[in-house]
């Protein structure tokens, strides 16, 4: 072993494992490790409106909870945080009065006069009118007359914007009571913007801050119809003021626009600036040196000056970022249940074979249920498609990629934007969004890759691997030329007709009718 290596059961491996395991856990009133380096503290601090685009585990919330909790006092900005998990479950449009409630709620409110006079500060007033709009009832009094008589009494209360409701109907009216109270509350949210923007305007300008951000992490997790409201209605509430918008989410997961004979929501490079953390295989050696980057630097916190190159092996650099999608927490998670791999291998580096047993079968599991918890409805027929991908791949054409057809996507935009989700959910990845491909085969293509995990760890037989990281005389990425063409005709139909069939099975299936490598993967 050379003097610079750093052996595998040095105490300060064990401190980086340690680190990495602490920097997973981001929380609103927890300081998470933030490794900058693409300088998006800068970008997130400007006084702009933003949206944040990345996968999950691309350090999207990391970066904006390090910004709310590290950098905005510093540079004397009012940071406001909305936690959407925390809210997604409340309906429209109890769930945007929820969030003008929380941001009026962590306003400065430093009016002195007020107090004196026994009355609210002007943002104690606001909350207080938000939190009876919020309570303004939605439910129905039962009573039972015989138990075939049932009748249904709502009553709604505001005083606050001198709105008094009382209604009483029937059962087969309920639904209509509510739209009632829905509508109510909306108008109530109209026709008052003005007066909420100015309590926000004030406070902000009698604060000790010069700008503020209104953080709002995890937008995707709200429904996607709903999505574009929200969005237009913190923009406008905030547009004129000195407070900027800050959204964090999944690509296509998100929608921040529609039209009902005018545009409702924000569009990217008119309204809002966009900030996108993704890292593809579009660029293979760019995103495996930007994710070594950051491994060094964590190394340096605990004294392995060398950083990750003194204890993995260069293949096993590589093959690192091949098994993490190019995504910064799962690259760091794997290389965490690879070190006691290459340690029960006796090995004094970790190599590929460490990683991919490290990164095993568990990984595509944990990401299919990351996509049922954040898709709910859509989950099955996204499912469907990816099992139709997969079956595809390595049981018929037995290869790790495909094509799509670009004129195809014209007439199948649900199809392609099924596929888009699925590499947002990191199942698939792209390579190349533009190619040709060879065989005589006419028009222009779009080129992606399964996730490692599918075909790896256990190493699939008889599968074709498309290495694209390599590049031939000519130099074209391998393989990807050759890859099949997966019609989106196909996607179709895989998306209309439920099997019953679940994804794990679909992939269990394939590997017993294959067969796996005895060897037990790479070397």
């Amino acid at each position: 072993m050379a003097a610079t290596d750093t052996s595998l059961d040095d105490r300060r491996i064990e401190e980086l494992i340690t680190l990495i395991k602490d920097s997973f856990r981001v929380r609103p009133n927890h300081d998470p490790l933030y490794i900058d380096l693409a300088n998006n503290l800068d970008r997130v601090a400007a006084p702009q409106h933003q949206v944040v685009f990345g996968r999950r585990g691309s350090g999207k919330s990391c970066l904006l909870v390090h910004f709310h909790r590290k950098i905005a006092i510093k540079k004397r900005i009012l940071s406001l945080y909305i936690d959407s998990d925390e809210i997604k479950r409340l309906g429209y449009p109890d769930l945007l009065i929820r969030m003008l409630l929380t941001i009026t709620e962590q306003l400065p409110a430093k009016h002195r006069r007020f107090k004196w006079l026994g009355k609210p500060t002007p943002v104690g007033a606001q909350v207080a009118e938000l939190r009876g709009l919020l309570d303004m009832a939605e439910s129905s009094e039962v009573t039972k007359d015989d138990r075939a008589k049932r009748e249904s009494k709502a009553d709604a209360q505001i005083g606050a914007r001198g709105i008094k409701t009382q209604i009483g109907e029937t059962t087969s009216q309920e639904s209509a009571i509510v739209s009632k109270f829905k509508a109510e509350k909306l108008d109530t949210l109209e026709r008052h913007l003005q007066d909420y923007k100015s309590v926000i305007k004030d406070a902000l300008k009698k604060s000790d801050f010069d700008t503020g951000a209104v953080i709002v992490d995890d937008f995707y997790l709200f429904q996607r119809p709903q999505q574009p409201d929200i969005v237009d209605y913190l923009h406008r509430l905030l547009r004129g003021t000195d407070l900027y918008l800050k959204l964090g989410t999944v690509r296509h997961r998100t929608s921040l626009m529609r039209f009902e004979g005018q545009a409702i929501g924000v569009e990217i490079g008119q309204d809002v600036e966009e900030i996108s953390l993704d890292r593809t295989f579009e660029d293979v050696d760019s995103t495996r040196d930007f994710l070594r980057d950051m491994l060094n630097s964590m190394c340096m916190k605990v004294g392995i000056e060398g950083g990750g190159a003194t204890f993995i092996s260069p293949d096993g650099l590589l093959q690192l970022t091949l098994a993490s999608g190019g995504v910064p927490r799962d690259y760091l998670n794997t290389l965490v249940e690879a070190v006691p791999v290459a340690r029960s291998l006796k090995q004094q580096r970790v190599t590929p074979r460490a990683i991919y047993r490290g990164a095993g079968r568990l990984s595509y599991r944990t990401k299919l249920k990351n996509l049922r918890d954040d898709v709910a409805d859509d989950a099955g027929s996204i499912e469907r498609v990816f099992s139709d991908i997969a079956t595809f791949c390595l049981k018929e054409e037995r290869k790790t990629g495909f094509l799509i057809n670009q004129q195809e996507v014209t007439t199948h935009e649900a199809q392609h934007e099924v596929i888009q989700q699925l590499m947002d959910f990191k199942l698939i990845h792209v390579i190349e969004p533009d190619t040709s491909a060879a065989s005589g085969r006419q028009g222009r293509f779009e080129a992606y890759t399964l996730d490692f995990a599918l075909f790896m760890e256990p190493r699939l037989r008889g599968i074709n691997h498309i290495e694209f990281w390599t590049t031939d005389e000519q130099r074209r990425r391998k393989g990807v030329r050759e890859a099949p063409v997966y019609p989106l005709t196909r996607a179709a139909d895989a998306m209309e007709h439920d099997t019953g069939t679940t994804s794990e099975d679909t992939l269990d299936g394939i590997e017993q009718d294959l067969g796996v490598d005895p060897v037990g993967g790479v070397t």
